[in-house]
């Protein structure tokens, strides 16, 4: 996927979207394929100058879940004392300190015009010990505009992913942790819209496949995450992938979560639309449906977002994307909503 699709996003026009317009939002929760997640008519929430319908949720028991009170937020004065990370990076890094996996800091929003920018930054802001969902946006980019720039590779992004990982999973302490796994519409998601309340760890690369997923979640597999969301399979669709390979990858990476993680509520996100001629939105459906079942069989969630996404043709509202594949600001607004509630609601299960 290319970066240069942010250049456009500060020239969106901001478009209301009409309740009735946003059809139905569910998800089937593991050990209860009964749970939905539905719209109600009664109930509205305001998102930018949208207003969409909420979500009536039920989560069943989450057994197994050794869910704490969020009673602090802050590492403990042992786990403050964090390795170097120098033997995994030529100019070593230090390790997150307690200001910087403080998850009650709302960090501010930051313009981004590329997938260079975005990584030096998150570079950099490794480089002072602190992961960048949670610096100081000014200090950000002074850091980033400091460091030498050159062209970046998939294994560049590999190994940015696997740092901030290792950061993560020093420094959690008692902090709640959620993580986003995915392509570039994962890897762009505004860091000031991901909830707040807890540490949030971006596993998105641009371009990244079902397949390049797959391969790479060993990187945060120490990690301890209450929520996994996974979103992948455009990708291959755009490279001439068959829906077997989609699928069986899928359930690969649902398995190898759910071993690695038992503990974590996985939740598959559907395929979101798209406006592209050369990408059927009738085959992102079908494949949609599959991974449904895909997600049960596995003991997984599914979140069904798709509708929330398309127009009266059934393709990807335009006020949504900058390109016709990735998300403007308002569609990360519409996929923040459904995160929101998700995570409402299971900080109201660990209280």
């Amino acid at each position: 996927m290319r970066d240069p699709y942010l250049l456009a996003a500060g020239l969106l026009t901001v478009l209301a979207i009409p309740a009735l317009a946003l059809p139905h939002l569910s998800i089937v929760l593991r050990e209860n394929p009964r749970s939905l997640w539905d719209l109600k008519q009664g109930s509205q929430a305001i998102v930018s100058t949208k207003i969409i319908n909420s979500v009536d949720i039920t989560l069943p028991e989450l057994s197994g879940h050794a869910f704490q009170p969020l009673k602090s937020l802050q590492p403990t004065a042992g786990e403050k004392n964090i390795q170097s990370l120098a033997e995994v990076s030529s100019q070593g890094l230090p390790a997150p300190t307690e200001s910087s996996l403080n998850p009650s800091a709302q960090p501010a929003g930051l313009s981004l015009t590329s997938g260079n920018q975005l990584y030096y930054q998150r570079l950099a802001a490794l480089k002072t010990g602190q992961i960048y969902t949670r610096v100081d946006s000014d200090n950000l980019q002074s850091l980033w505009e400091s460091i030498k720039k050159r062209q970046l590779t998939y294994d560049d992004w590999k190994s940015l992913l696997a740092l901030e990982a290792r950061a993560i999973a020093q420094g959690q302490g008692a902090n709640h942790l959620s993580i986003l796994v995915g392509d570039s519409l994962s890897m762009w998601f505004p860091r000031e819209k991901l909830p707040t309340g807890k540490l949030w760890l971006n596993q998105g690369i641009s371009g990244d496949t079902s397949s390049g997923v797959l391969k790479r979640l060993e990187a945060f597999s120490a990690t301890r995450p209450d929520v996994i969301y996974v979103m992948a399979g455009i990708n291959d669709l755009r490279k001439g992938a068959s829906d077997d390979t989609i699928l069986r990858n899928y359930r690969r990476i649902v398995r190898r979560l759910r071993q690695t993680h038992p503990k974590a509520q996985i939740i598959v996100q559907s395929i979101l639309p798209t406006r592209l001629p050369k990408l059927s939105n009738s085959r992102i459906r079908h494949i949609n449906i599959q991974l449904t079942v895909i997600a049960k069989q596995e003991g997984a969630n599914y979140l069904n977002i798709y509708s929330w996404f398309t127009d009266m043709e059934g393709n990807l509202r335009p006020e949504l994307t900058t390109d016709g594949l990735h998300l403007s600001q308002e569609g990360y607004d519409v996929w923040r909503l459904a995160l929101q509630q998700i995570e409402y609601k299971l900080t109201q299960r660990q209280k």
